[in-house]
């Protein structure tokens, strides 16, 4: 059966447009999935596990950094200080099932990202689309992009801190498993949808909602927020924070570039049809 054009599909047509490409996407990330889950001993060990190595290339740096100028550090440590253990029958066997759905996500999200601009796209007109076609390009790599920046940048400074902060030498950290995997699948994962925040940009100033007069005016409020998710998703020492808050800055100057871009292709436009 011929696919309807957009302008005879009814409301009940686009749900159940979206429902196949939601199924498509479900699809996606349990097939990832389960080869994640067959190679899991090396997805733990030489990734989820790999921040628990001092040798790990952040702390390797920061040390050096440390004593280029002179300053003493945990992170040139030989160890980190905490043991990691499961208290619960099927805490190992959860853990193993969470991290490969999120993998799943991870791996396969250029093509969700594919699917769900499937379905917006027939509602674009043709130049719309020809000028959004590196949407998918675009929005996978600063996904990505900011899926290493949580792992190598906010994940050990948020581990290193948290391990070493100690109120008595009395208390010992024995971490629970799932309380370390959290850590650091909200530190990946919040960092790369955090890096998404450009293409946002992009697409509420195309519908009108934000421009950017509006970014600029509220920018003093923007820097508020951003120091607030990185004391959310980082230790709260003030240098880990300030190391997060630059480069989302940063992407919140590359978003008013993006909408001054919108609204002058917009209004180009607008002067044609006059």
């Amino acid at each position: 059966m011929a696919k309807k054009n957009i302008n005879e599909m009814s409301f009940l047509d686009h749900l159940e447009d979206l429902r196949w490409h939601l199924i498509r996407i479900c699809l996606a990330v349990i097939i990832v999935a389960t080869v994640v889950f067959i190679f899991s001993r090396f997805v733990f060990d030489s990734i989820i596990f790999a921040p628990l190595d001092m040798g790990f290339p952040t702390y390797d740096l920061l040390c050096r950094a440390g004593n280029f100028i002179g300053v003493e550090t945990t992170f040139c440590a030989e160890e980190m200080p905490m043991i990691l253990q499961n208290r619960t029958m099927a805490g190992q066997f959860s853990a193993d099932i969470w991290t490969a759905i999120l993998g799943g996500f991870i791996i396969s999200f250029p093509y969700v990202v594919y699917q769900l601009w499937k379905f917006i796209s027939p509602g674009l007109h043709d130049n719309e689309r020809k000028y959004s076609r590196g949407f998918i390009v675009v929005s996978s790599l600063l996904f990505f992009v900011g899926i290493l920046f949580g792992y190598y940048i906010v994940t050990p400074l948020s581990l290193n801190f948290l391990a070493n902060y100690s109120i008595s030498t009395v208390v010992d950290n024995q971490i629970d498993i799932s309380s370390y995997i959290a850590l650091v699948r909200s530190s990946a994962l919040a960092s790369g949808l955090i890096f998404e925040l450009p293409i946002i940009i992009y697409f509420l100033t195309k519908v009108g909602l934000v421009t950017p007069e509006i970014l600029k005016k509220y920018r003093k409020y923007a820097l508020v927020i951003v120091l607030i998710l990185s004391a959310i998703i980082t230790p709260p020492d003030i240098a880990s924070q300030v190391i997060v808050a630059i480069p989302i800055l940063i992407l919140y100057q590359v978003s008013i570039y993006i909408s001054k871009i919108v609204i002058k292709n917009q209004k180009r436009k607008a002067k044609q049809y006059v």
